[in-house]
This record gives structure tokens, C-alpha cells and sequence, in this order.
């Protein structure tokens, strides 16, 4: 720890760029303390929790299955909460509006549909990964190679390049905050994150982003207060009258603009949540929102987790962000003073995402520290969990599964502790080759454009079938790349969502009714595993019946009450956000009303979870 202190501050001494408007330095010897001692308390967490971890791979990937709903619900909020998010709510609300946040709140549908259908559905599969889901639930070596290939393509490639996404927010903060180089931030950030990463193992990323996330909480609501007290920005009252922010206060955008509302507000609401695949939103579940799922108790334990998530998430957290953004109007109002702030940053780097870390510029000592420490323990956080889910793909799906399946235990976790250095090796040479948080979201959205909607139906439909989805996953990838062309830039981003999302769709849907069925057998043995409802097993169940055989029982509860249950959770989580900025803006009324309508929504369904949770 002494080496990691000198080397941080001597890069400060040499580059820094983080002052405050009176040329002095903003981190002092106390905010070192802090970032200090809240490193050495994640590395304690993972060393102790390094012993469990090493016993097998399912201690070291799903900690032996046994965790609690407030646990992982907490991991989950804190995984979100990565370095990268409140630059990306920065950059929405600073080019759009508030109501440019709609492109992810809308993802809250996707949410509770996972909560209230298919948490228990993944609890109950007792599958290793969400990946290994293709050969329980598809037949013939398609599916295995399938499983293969995913393993690869979202546990190196799609996961290097999220998790380069989080680390570019980190260089931003690094060179901002910390006066660092893109290098040596990428060298420190990723060795700590590694040597946690592969020692702690699934329980280790557990503990710490219990932890973290609390830290992290404290270290938002601290950034948003100096924020809005900032001596240019004069309190809450002052910013939301302030010229330069009333324009952009409003939580929906313009409805009689088209060009404002369709891509803010109608794509993502209509067509967005249900119909594409994004890490963390993903429909039906998957990722490590499905790894924490699959590391419950129960069932039950792993609803509670998926709600525990999505309120914190959506409800909680915004608003912290929002207001830095709004106050960073006032303070830097364009990209040409954020360049003038800070001249040493490479200007290809200062986008509207970097005005979040400028803020934090302002932060008095010991705050800045534990700002700091939040935001590091946010990246340890999120890059510990895609570290550690990576790994688990590669391990479990591709190097246990096709090239040494008789591997021991600890071979096996050994495996997993390098494939975690070599993802974290390919990020870092990735990271800074991007330039902003927000084309890195409308990348990954693109490439999952199509896809959300076989994620729903493979659970519900058995005529689902493992070359559905290899097109699904090769369409939007292709439609992605050739509407990135220069030849289509005259084609709004919305719009070419929405082409993909029609094409991929079209193509999947054909391909499932013109390629080979799966087999009645694993039909017949995912059915009694799982026990699905609804009309879309019906051929299934007649399998059974024209056999002879039990037509095992339903059970995935009340489908109705379940849906019903969706949309209320929806309508309560967004009651409380939009509670939470009515009282903010002044309109107590609204808010009051707002809060009541939450409380009635929420009374509901306690009345009803026994039946959902079933």
C-alpha cells in the first residue's frame, strides 16, 4: 500500500491537472488516508474470502449457492454503479435534458419482468452460467457449439468491451481528479482489481460491494450537495431557476416534437426494453444479474434480489447524478471550457461525460476522499464482477466443457484466476481507445438490438430452437456493423435501432420455423425440470399424454398476477424517482401525490408476492 501511495502521488505532484479556481490542490494527505484505507479494506475482504473461493468453482463463481436476497441485491446495485454510469447520466442530461435519462430508466421494464417471471425460472434451472442454459434447453451439437462460442463472444470479447467502457471513465477521473495518464491509471486500477478479483472469488466481489456500495451511496449524495451549494451555482433554489438549466429540467421530453420524444422517450418505452439485449437489462435475465440469481438461497431469495436491485437502482441513485449534471451547466457550460479547465487532457477525451469528474474538482478535503475512494470502489466493484462472470463463462462453458472436462477443482479455479489477468490485460489495452461513455452505451445497444424478445419467448414457447437464436445473434451484430457505415450517417441512431431490431426479428422468427425442432426428448426433459405454463407448451404436454406419461405440473405461479405485478412494480419504482424530483424542483404536491400512488402500488403487491414468488 505504501508503494500504491507514492506512486499516485508522485504522478500527482508531476501531472495534475485537479485544482480547485485557486490553483491549490484539491487531494490532501487526509483524502489519501481514506483512499487508502478503503483499498486496504477490499484487499482484507479478498484475501479473507480467498480461502472459501479456492475450495471449488462453485465456491469461487456462485459462493456454493447459498446467498442471501439482500446481499445480492446490494451486489447487483453495486455492480451498476460503475465509474462509467455517472458520466454517461452526465453526458445524457447535459445534451438532452433530464429527460434524456428515459434511454435507461426504460430498462426498468425489463427489470421487473425479470423480477416477477423469470427470477425463480434461473433459480430453479440450477444451471452454472446463463450460458450453460443452451444445452438444458436445446438439443444436438448446435447447441453445444452454441454454448462454445457465446462463452467466447460474451466472456472475452463483449465482456472486454464493457468493461473498457468503465475503465475509459476511470482514466477520465484519473487524469481529472488525480492528474494521472491514461497508462498509469489503467496500470493501478487494474493490477488492484486483479489481485481482488482472483484471489477473493465470488464472495469476496459479494462483501466488498456490500460495502462499496455504501460508500459509493455516501460518495454521490456528497458530490451532488457541494455541487449544488458550488459558489457559482448558489443552492438548489438558484439552480433550478438558472437559465442555462431550466431548459433542461423536464423529466419528459417535448411530446410535440417528434424528433425529441421518439428517440428519448416512445423507442425506448415501445420497443427498446422488451427487444434488446443490454448487460444488466437484459430480457428474461442473464449476465451477472442471472449469476447472482443462480447464487440464491432459493427462489424466493432471488426475486427479492432482482426487486432489491431495480428500486435501488432506479429509484435511489438518479437524482445524485442529475443534479452534478445540472449544477456542471452553470460551471462549465460547453466543452470549450471544460478544455480550458483542464489543458493537459488529451482533447479527443473531453466530451459532455467528462464534466462529472470536473465537478468533483470543487470538493473540499475529506470529502474529496471519500468521493474518490467511492468512485474507486465503484470501479472495483463493477470490474470485479465482469472479471469474475468473464471467467466463469470461459472456464465453465468452454474449458470445462470442450477442452479438459475431467480438469480437477483446483485446476479449474486456477484456470479461472489467469483467464481473469488476460481479460483485464486485452481491457486496458482497449480503454483508451475509446472516447466517451455514451457511444460506448449506443454500441452495445445496437449489437443487442433484435435479440431481447427470443431471451423472453425460450422460456414460453417451445418451438424456440437453438438456430433462432445463433441468427439472432449473428443478424444484429452484422445490421450493426453495416448501419455504422459512413454511407448511413443520415440515418438518425433511433431509426437505425429500429431497423435493426425489425431485420434481426424478421430473420430469427423465419429461421426457427425453417430449421430443425428441438428434440422431443430435451423439450420433455426442460419442461419436467423447469415446469413452464402457458399455451406455449401445450405441444409438450400432448407429448407426455400421448405417451402415457404424467403431464408434470405447472410451476411458475399465477403468469397474470405475475404481469399485473410487472407493471405496478414499474409504476411504483417510478413513482418514487419522479416523487423524489417533484420534491426537488419545488412541487411538493405532486410529489406528495406521487408518493401516495407508490405506497398503494407497493401495498399490492406485498398482498400478492407469496403468489408470485410461488
Amino acid at each position: 500500500m505504501l508503494l500504491f501511495y507514492d506512486s499516485l502521488g508522485g504522478g500527482v505532484k508531476k501531472n495534475c491537472t485537479s485544482f480547485k479556481r485557486d490553483g491549490t490542490l484539491n487531494i490532501t494527505d487526509l483524502d489519501w488516508g481514506i483512499i487508502i484505507a478503503v483499498l486496504t479494506l477490499t484487499m482484507a475482504i479478498g484475501l479473507w474470502a480467498g480461502k472459501r473461493a479456492s475450495k471449488n468453482s462453485s465456491e469461487f463463481f456462485l459462493s456454493g449457492r447459498s446467498m442471501p436476497w439482500w446481499l445480492l441485491g446490494m451486489s447487483m446495485v453495486a455492480t451498476t454503479f460503475s465509474t462509467d454510469t455517472p458520466n454517461l447520466v452526465a453526458q445524457l442530461t447535459r445534451e438532452n435534458g433530464v429527460s434524456g435519462n428515459w434511454v435507461w430508466w426504460a430498462f426498468l421494464l425489463t427489470g421487473m419482468l425479470t423480477t416477477f417471471i423469470y427470477a425463480k425460472l434461473w433459480r430453479r434451472s440450477g444451471v452454472f452460467t446463463d450460458i450453460e442454459f443452451y444445452e438444458l434447453r436445446y438439443s444436438g451439437k448446435a447447441s453445444a457449439f452454441l454454448r462454445g462460442f457465446r462463452a467466447v463472444y460474451l466472456g472475452f470479447f463483449f465482456n472486454v468491451a464493457v468493461l473498457a467502457s468503465v475503465t475509459l471513465a476511470a482514466i477520465k477521473f484519473g487524469t481529472v481528479l488525480l492528474g494521472l495518464t491514461p497508462m498509469q491509471t489503467v496500470l493501478i486500477a487494474g493490477t488492484i482489481t486483479v489481485i481482488f478479483s482472483s484471489v477473493g472469488g465470488f464472495l469476496g466481489v459479494l462483501l466488498t460491494d456490500f460495502i462499496l456500495f455504501i460508500i459509493a451511496m455516501f460518495g454521490a449524495f456528497a458530490a451532488a450537495y457541494f455541487s449544488v451549494n458550488h459558489s457559482e451555482v448558489g443552492g438548489l433554489s438558484e439552480l433550478i431557476s438558472h437559465p442555462a438549466v431550466m431548459d433542461k429540467m423536464d423529466i419528459f421530453p417535448d411530446l410535440s416534437d417528434p424528433s425529441a420524444y421518439m428517440p428519448l422517450l416512445f423507442i425506448p418505452l415501445a420497443v427498446q426494453w422488451w427487444n434488446v439485449w443490454y448487460p444488466g437489462a437484459e430480457p428474461g435475465g442473464g449476465g451477472y444479474i442471472a449469476q447472482r440469481m443462480l447464487a440464491a438461497k432459493n427462489e424466493k431469495h432471488a426475486l427479492g434480489a432482482v426487486f432489491f436491485f431495480n428500486f435501488a437502482h432506479y429509484a435511489l441513485r438518479p437524482w445524485p447524478w442529475i443534479l452534478v449534471a445540472l449544477a456542471s451547466l452553470i460551471v462549465f457550460p460547453d466543452l470549450e471550457s471544460l478544455r480550458t479547465a483542464f489543458p493537459d487532457m488529451d482533447p479527443a477525451l473531453v466530451g459532455h461525460d467528462m464534466s462529472y469528474p470536473a465537478m468533483l474538482t470543487f470538493l473540499p478535503a475529506g470529502i474529496m476522499g471519500i468521493v474518490v475512494a467511492s468512485l474507486i470502489a465503484a470501479y472495483i466493484s463493477t470490474m470485479s464482477t465482469g472479471l469474475n462472470l468473464g471467467a466463469s463463462y470461459l472456464v465453465n462453458d468452454l474449458y470445462k466443457r470442450f477442452i479438459n472436462p475431467e480438469a480437477s477443482e483446483k485446476h479449474i479455479v486456477m484456470v479461472g484466476r489467469m483467464i481473469i489477468v488476460l481479460i483485464m490485460v486485452a481491457t486496458g489495452i482497449l480503454a483508451p481507445m475509446l472516447e466517451s461513455a455514451k457511444d460506448a452505451f449506443n454500441i452495445l445497444l445496437s449489437i443487442g438490438a433484435g435479440t431481447g424478445l427470443i431471451f423472453i419467448l425460450r422460456w414460453f414457447w417451445w418451438r424456440i430452437n437453438v438456430w433462432g437464436e445463433v441468427m439472432a445473434m449473428v443478424m444484429s451484430f452484422v445490421v450493426t456493423v453495416i448501419l455504422m457505415n459512413d454511407a448511413f450517417d443520415y440515418i438518425d441512431n433511433h431509426m437505425k435501432l429500429i431497423y435493426t431490431v425489425l431485420i434481426t426479428t424478421a430473420s430469427w422468427v423465419a429461421t426457427v420455423y425453417l430449421t430443425p425442432r428441438t428434440s422431443d426428448e430435451k423439450l420433455k426433459a426442460f419442461y419436467a425440470h423447469i415446469h413452464p405454463s402457458g399455451p406455449g407448451w401445450n405441444y409438450v404436454r400432448k407429448l407426455f399424454s400421448d405417451n402415457g406419461e404424467d403431464v408434470p405440473a405447472s410451476n411458475t405461479g399465477d403468469i397474470s398476477v405475475g404481469i399485473l405485478c410487472m407493471f405496478l412494480g414499474s409504476v411504483v419504482i417510478y413513482s418514487v424517482l419522479f416523487a423524489v424530483g417533484s420534491f426537488l424542483y419545488g412541487n411538493d404536491l405532486t410529489g406528495i401525490i406521487l408518493s401516495i400512488v407508490a405506497f398503494l402500488g407497493g401495498f399490492f403487491i406485498a398482498k400478492n408476492w407469496s403468489k408470485v414468488s410461488q
